[in-house]
């Protein structure tokens, strides 16, 4: 599957290359056979000169950059046509748009008229090129989801008549929506028509995310009865943190509702669970300010963290860094890496969380702390790709399990990559036992379900007050 969406994407870049570079010397041709005659009052002949070949190797550069920021490698098997009609159709008058403003707009031309000529070409080109290419690969792929070549591993959440109806419903369809099958979790332990109809049962409900990766499931369809509100909250949350698209079989007061939305004529009416927290373009833009930022703030910074290491060496014994396992995004663990704050034998009795007067903090980590200068060294979790500047404090696996047992929906917070800052540790800051770690949480739930670059940056420009005064929690 992974080797098959490398392959795929490949192509498209490919796809995207080969149109660009084509676009690119058509209008080179036009502009020397149509414009600069204009220009020049006389015949210009058509010479592929340096402009032409570094145009060649960097225009086609940009625009795949332009389409990996816009989300246009994403999903990749999941694409449609009318979706890629319009994607295209934006990205190119974007590109076309910045390409314009950067090499064209200092030419002279022999009317005003024909910057708009110069701009409906260049457009017209990249558009028709770019969608032609990307119309035949994704046809390909919709034919061969169609033809059961290509399926996505699919769960089936309950066993009873509803879910029987619906698997019975998809598998009959004569163009397939790309559901495999790969078995069903029982939800109250009787409903087993779809063991009857020869569907493997592989578990109940609450062992879906010892399942999701065994059997690399990639949609769960829910098929329990609407009026167990209580069971679906529950799936949800089992669900919630993964990288599964979650659907739900809807009744037929969801129809009248408007709360199904049709993403394909052949598929079975289904409601989806929205999993797209921020647009594709937003997440490029976060990662590659998270990139660039940390990047400079380890270079501009490192005076300043090498005398905060000093200070640590000297102010007790022990390594200058403490690093420890955090849970991030999709519950992956990864080392977590600070300014060490305490003295080495801290939790010689166990992880413990602490508090302002906690005796292990030493004099120098309760400057850091309050300062929150001992987060610094994280700019490196970012860097490589742990953790991003914003975003839900990381928590170890011991006090999620304590959260779990009082907050399931914590593991909302798995969706995103976890941060340096938060809104919750802006509001909150540092929590002294699980009730304040739960009452956090809003905060942070709030947040991702209202993220957008903007919040962001309000995040960011609290954090840095809360720095400059030394007013951390």
């Amino acid at each position: 599957m992974t080797m098959d969406r490398k392959k795929q994407t490949a192509l498209y870049v490919v796809a995207d290359l080969m149109a660009t570079a084509l676009a690119w010397t058509l209008f080179f041709i036009f502009r020397k056979v149509y414009l600069e005659p204009l220009k020049f009052h006389h015949p210009v002949e058509v010479h592929l000169d340096h402009r032409y070949f570094q145009g060649l190797v960097a225009i086609p550069i940009f625009w795949v950059l332009l389409f990996v920021a816009f989300g246009g490698y994403t999903d990749i098997f999941r694409r449609f046509r009318t979706k890629e009609l319009e994607q295209t159709a934006l990205i190119a008058f974007i590109g076309s748009i910045i390409i314009f403003f950067a090499l064209l707009l200092d030419d002279t031309l022999a009317t005003p008229a024909y910057y708009y000529y110069n701009f409906g070409v260049l457009f017209g080109l990249n558009f028709l090129l770019l969608f032609a290419f990307r119309f035949v690969l994704t046809s390909r792929t919709v034919r061969r989801v169609h033809d059961r070549r290509f399926g996505f591993n699919t769960l089936l959440v309950g066993g009873n008549e509803r879910a029987f109806a619906i698997h019975q419903e998809i598998e009959g369809l004569p163009k397939s929506p790309g559901n495999r099958f790969v078995g069903f979790v029982s939800v109250n332990g009787c409903d087993h028509h779809l063991e009857e109809a020869g569907l493997p049962l592989l578990g109940r409900w609450d062992q879906l995310r010892k399942l999701i990766p065994q059997y690399q499931v990639e949609e769960a369809i829910i098929a329990v009865e609407s009026s167990e509100h209580a069971h679906i909250s529950k799936i949800l949350s089992e669900l919630d943190g993964t990288p599964v698209r979650i659907k739900i079989i809807p009744d037929m007061y969801d129809i009248l509702a408007g709360s199904v939305k049709m993403t394909s004529i052949f598929g079975a009416p289904l409601i989806e669970v929205n999993p797209r927290i921020m647009p594709a373009w937003q997440f490029s833009l976060k990662r590659a300010f998270d990139i660039l930022f940390s990047a400079l703030a380890l270079v501009v910074l490192s005076p300043v963290l090498l005398l905060i290491a000093l200070m640590v060496k000297l102010s007790s014994p022990g390594p200058v860094f403490f690093t420890q396992e955090r849970i991030g995004k999709y519950g992956r663990p990864f080392r977590i890496i600070k300014f060490r704050t305490m003295h080495t034998d801290a939790e010689r009795n166990g992880p413990q969380l602490s508090s302002r007067t906690d005796p292990r903090i030493t004099r120098v980590g309760r400057w850091l702390r309050r300062t929150r200068m001992d987060e610094l060294p994280q700019f490196w979790n970012v860097l490589v790709g742990d953790m991003s500047l914003v975003g839900p404090r990381p928590e170890r696996q011991y006090f999620i399990d304590r959260i779990m047992q009082v907050a399931p929906h914590y593991r909302h917070l798995h969706k995103v990559r976890p941060g340096i800052t938060s809104w919750g540790q802006v509001k909150f800051g540092y929590a002294e036992n699980v009730d304040q770690m739960v009452r956090r949480l809003k905060y942070d739930i709030l947040y991702i379900e209202n993220m957008s670059l903007g919040v962001d940056l309000k995040i960011l420009a609290y954090t840095v007050l809360i720095i400059l005064r030394g007013a951390g929690k």
